[in-house]
């Protein structure tokens, strides 16, 4: 080999070595990579938000003012007496400047309920959150006025909120002479005919589930004591005999057969049971007593 060609090679194996370095280099570098993604997955569990953790030692006392703003402390609905349910929303807002964590929301009792999120429920400070409340009406009663209350505690104490129910009775039609004649002549053939069809709106739906005055107010006066009470029906203020509880229970639950009066006790198949012909019974002995003194 002349020394040009001596020379031409040298150059070759040189470069190859040079390459063979780059590589091994190169590779002796790559496992510093996952030293640096540790340490920056170090520093990203370090720079985690701390978690809330709420001061329980005030839930037992009374939430001060400036708290908690809420769209009232009474809340006040009107529903009618055949409705099932009665609704509320309950609605605040984190008036501080730091976290508030409510920690329960319990009714006043079964037949109502709250519908929350997983507790504690924390609310940032500045935000808004909202309470559905329901309360069962089959539950809790068809009649007059009801009250509740929601308890709503949290890590910077409680408040009762107290809801009021309005139950109204449902409006009934206005009866025309039309509507009379169809009824008495029903009513003639068969005197139960008041508990079917149409006049079952009247006479049975909406007696549903009341006793007493309740109760004589939806089943009884739209008869008695309408202001065009048909002249075959009788002023029950105005009886001629002498009345007591066993005159009042004969008459409300039997009726009475030939007449208009039909009998609203189950077993005969009307619609009222035992324990509300007897609260008829004593509403109508206490509040219109007998016009004729009982024979001796």
């Amino acid at each position: 080999m002349n020394r040009r060609n001596f020379s031409v090679f040298t150059f070759i194996v040189a470069i190859v070595i040079a390459i063979n370095g780059c590589t091994t280099s190169h590779q002796a570098a790559s496992p510093a990579a996952p030293a640096a993604a540790a340490e920056t997955s170090s520093n990203a569990v370090a720079n985690t938000p701390p978690v809330y953790v709420p001061d329980i030692t005030h839930e037992g006392e009374p939430m001060a003012d400036g708290v908690f703003a809420w769209n009232g402390l009474v809340l006040i609905t009107n529903v009618p007496e055949s409705a099932d349910a009665a609704r509320f929303l309950i609605a605040f807002t984190n008036l501080t400047s730091s976290k508030v964590a409510i920690m329960d929301v319990h009714p006043s009792c079964g037949c109502t309920t709250a519908d929350v999120p997983t507790t504690p429920w924390v609310i940032e400070a500045g935000a808004s959150g909202q309470i559905p409340v329901s309360v069962n009406l089959n539950i809790a009663g068809h009649q007059g006025m009801l009250f509740k209350s929601v308890k709503v505690t949290t890590d910077k104490g409680f408040k009762e909120i107290y809801l009021r129910i309005s139950l109204e009775p449902e409006k009934m039609r206005e009866i025309t002479d039309a509507d009379r004649e169809q009824f008495m002549a029903a009513s003639k053939s068969d005197r139960q005919a008041i508990f079917k069809g149409a006049c079952a709106d009247c006479h049975v739906k909406h007696g549903e589930g009341k006793y007493g005055k309740a109760l004589y107010d939806a089943d009884c006066a739209i008869c008695h004591e309408a202001e065009q009470r048909a002249t075959v029906v009788p002023n029950l203020h105005k009886l001629k005999v002498p009345t007591n509880a066993d005159f009042w229970k004969q008459w409300i639950a039997h009726g009475k057969p030939g007449s208009l009066m039909a009998a609203f006790s189950t077993a005969e198949g009307g619609p009222l049971n035992d324990m509300q012909i007897m609260s008829l019974v004593q509403y109508l002995a206490e509040t219109i007593p007998s016009a004729v003194p009982s024979p001796q």
